[in-house]
């Protein structure tokens, strides 16, 4: 399993907006693409002194899995023109790990 791990940072009062356009749009054009061997994505946020940081999580099955929903530059943030105007900044790449065990607690 791969892990995709993307940090973006907004302000406050687009804070909401950003994740509502997460949940509403972005996310359910990702699940649209019916990649094969894309398990799903996490959205974490946290309030940081002036913005807030978000991260997602994408998890896939295979590096090909990756590739698929990113093209062969698969490091390549996907952020798409509505999110960047609601962003104050954001990585430009995202990174990539093998999830080496997954342990779930009781």
């Amino acid at each position: 399993m791969i892990a995709r791990i993307w940090h973006g940072w907004t302000t406050p009062q687009n804070a909401d907006p950003y994740q509502r356009l997460l949940e509403e749009e972005i996310f359910p054009t990702i699940a649209a693409m019916e990649v094969a061997g894309c398990r799903g994505v996490e959205l974490l946020r946290r309030p940081l002194d002036d913005e807030v940081e978000f991260v997602t999580i994408m998890r896939f099955e295979t590096w090909q899995a990756v590739r698929d929903f990113a093209g062969e530059d698969y490091e390549q943030a996907y952020v798409p023109d509505a999110a960047r105007r609601l962003l104050k900044r954001f990585d430009q790449r995202s990174q990539h790990y093998e999830i080496r065990r997954r342990v779930d607690l009781p």
